[in-house]
């Protein structure tokens, strides 16, 4: 276990503690469009990484960290988990302004789009990686996951439902980072897997087209 990611752990814990109880800390760092946009506060775009809902959120999401972020590591160094990490928290961020720029109300916290891409660097170098469940007793294929998770991610965020909160554009910007940096770095690698990549991979040629040709959202 790297120093690194416990410190990575450590102070997002910290900090998210401290804006459970400071309402006014958790509204100027949280991610919101009409703050970024109208009052340029660009810093919301990775502060927002820092801030969770409730202890459950932040439990998630650390521990999902905690798990994956040593194959990064392993992989890619120290420098590379951190690219990694806090591009994907940026990038996820970003499509999410992208996407819901003319809704100034929408707002957005959490790891959770640079924990998708510690977990979908992960999978791009193992594509057979098992991953559990608490209520299922057999391991998951990674790109199955990949491909349920995906699927499941762009479905949302194309026909979002009343009380939703969850930030799946946040999700699968982050995921997308991730996939493409373990791609763009171990090539080798990626050619190897290439079949359970493209597999996992279809969710979001599906989204791109109803996003960035038909624009269904924005």
């Amino acid at each position: 276990m790297s120093s690194i990611l416990l410190i990575v752990i450590a102070i997002t814990a910290v900090i998210s503690f401290i804006a459970f109880n400071n309402q006014n800390i958790f509204e100027k760092y949280k991610f919101n469009v009409g703050a970024i946009l109208r009052n340029k506060e660009y810093i919301r775009l990775l502060s927002a990484g820092f801030l969770h809902g409730d202890l459950m959120h932040l439990l998630f999401n650390m521990m999902t960290l905690y798990f994956f972020g040593p194959i990064v590591n392993q992989g890619f160094g120290y420098f590379g988990f951190l690219i990694i990490y806090f591009g994907s928290i940026l990038l996820g961020n970003l499509f999410s302004l992208y996407l819901y720029k003319n809704q100034s109300w929408y707002s957005a916290i959490g790891a959770s789009g640079g924990v998708s891409g510690i977990l979908f660097a992960s999978i791009a170098m193992i594509p057979d990686l098992g991953i559990y469940f608490f209520f299922i007793p057999i391991p998951i294929p990674g790109y199955i996951f990949g491909f349920l998770y995906f699927g499941y991610s762009v479905y949302s965020m194309l026909n979002p439902r009343q009380h939703d909160n969850i930030g799946h554009a946040a999700h699968l910007g982050g995921a997308f980072f991730g996939l493409v940096y373990a791609v763009a770095l171990q090539p080798e690698r990626a050619f190897e897997n290439a079949l359970f990549l493209g597999i996992m991979s279809i969710p979001l040629i599906y989204m791109s087209y109803q996003v960035f040709v038909k624009k269904k959202i924005g």
